[in-house]
């Protein structure tokens, strides 16, 4: 046996009557994240009280196919957080990356892209476009990656005379 399955339980799991009945239903409806749904199997293998079953994190991860360190931070996030912050999946602001390119950026770039390209130069390329819009002030820095997917999300094409829509072609009868 390892050391986990050994140590005496720091965060026990006690459910009231409501959390256990609140849980049985999201379970019954399986109309929720599969996550979600194996949080609240783990909250209710794991209860202590009475009405509980009180089974240990090691049958726990077993049964459900999941890891002992997935159990012991469910319960643990139980007793530090409460029973809502256990079903409800936290969003970091912080993991998304915040745009570059707002929308009057955006369509600055845009009217860039469709005005006259430099002297000596056919068409604007994806470097030329960075170069500019640096030098212009609209946004501090950009990269030519960047502002290919700005460029890619508007259905405009000046070399295109579908502008981005399709045509239905014509069937032959026979």
């Amino acid at each position: 046996m390892t050391t986990k399955q050994t140590a005496e339980k720091r965060y026990v799991v006690k459910l009231s009557d409501e959390e256990r009945e609140q849980l049985n239903t999201l379970i019954r409806a399986g109309k929720h994240p599969a996550r979600q749904l194996t949080k609240a199997r783990i909250l209710l293998k794991a209860d202590a009280s009475e009405a509980g079953e009180g089974w240990r994190d090691c049958d726990i991860a077993a049964a459900l196919d999941t890891s002992v360190d997935t159990v012991a931070r469910t319960r643990q996030q139980l007793v530090e957080e409460g029973f809502d912050a256990v079903l409800v999946r936290k969003h970091s602001p912080a993991s998304a990356r915040p745009r570059i390119f707002d929308g009057a950026a955006e369509a600055k770039l845009i009217a860039l892209a469709c005005s006259k390209p430099p002297t000596g130069r056919k068409r604007w390329t994806l470097q030329l476009l960075e170069e500019q819009v640096v030098e212009l002030k609209i946004v501090d820095r950009a990269s030519d990656n960047t502002i290919g997917r700005t460029l890619k999300k508007t259905f405009s094409s000046r070399i295109c005379k579908s502008n981005g829509s399709s045509r239905r072609m014509p069937t032959r009868h026979s």
